[in-house]
């Protein structure tokens, strides 16, 4: 059986939301593994030996780990193709992986910057000035998937939900907490709203714990 260690709200909700599609699909279960990243769990010898970058998400398949989103995404896809993870037309899924490669190394470090500027830069105005010039950058990063977004038909990449759509989901969240209203994206809203009440998206959401908007007005 597959375990997925994942973290609440982090980018591991993509292979979460991949591998309730792969259940729903082939009925294959598999082990979810909470990993508290408050309280150090991902920097433990235990897991360090798993993944020695003490980041999740981190899949267990047989025994053998796997790290980093993209490279998850694309095995659980040869794996379990009846799932439909990503296009099976050999150009459309390159497309859609190009898109998803982009996700995890544009889109997503440039959240960290956010969130996370400590790991940047050292003082209080470096940070404030990291959060600011990449708070701007990353809704003209949204907006782009936006335009995706409208050109998609249901979801990003054809009739079926897939882990692209669940990394889109994963940083429209994460856009609220850099204080962009989702309301000023509201075809990608509305989109985010579709894909939540789908049921592995819907599943993956209530194991998490997750608000689906986590923008507050100050």
């Amino acid at each position: 059986m597959n375990e997925l260690h994942f973290a609440p709200g982090a980018c591991s909700f993509v292979p979460h939301v991949a591998l309730e599609l792969v259940r729903a699909a082939t009925g294959e279960d598999f082990a979810p593994r909470l990993v508290k990243l408050h309280k150090g769990e991902h920097l433990t010898p235990e897991y360090l030996a798993l993944n020695p970058d003490g980041q999740v998400p981190l899949l267990v398949a047989d025994g053998r780990p796997l790290s980093q989103v993209v490279a998850i995404c694309d095995w659980l896809d040869r794996q379990y193709p009846a799932a439909g993870l990503l296009p099976a037309d050999p150009w459309t899924r390159a497309q859609a992986m190009s898109v998803l490669a982009w996700m995890n190394n544009t889109v997503h470090p440039t959240f960290t910057h956010v969130f996370m500027p400590h790991k940047f830069a050292d003082g209080e105005l470096s940070h404030a000035e990291l959060k600011r010039f990449n708070a701007e950058r990353y809704r003209s990063l949204l907006e782009r998937i936006q335009s995706l977004v409208e050109r998609g038909a249901p979801w990003l990449f054809g009739e079926r939900v897939g882990v692209v759509d669940a990394y889109a989901l994963t940083l429209l969240r994460w856009g609220g907490m850099a204080k962009i209203d989702p309301d000023s994206l509201p075809a990608y809203k509305a989109y985010v709203d579709r894909l939540a009440a789908t049921p592995a998206v819907a599943a993956a959401l209530e194991r998490e714990r997750l608000p689906l908007h986590t923008f507050k007005k100050d």
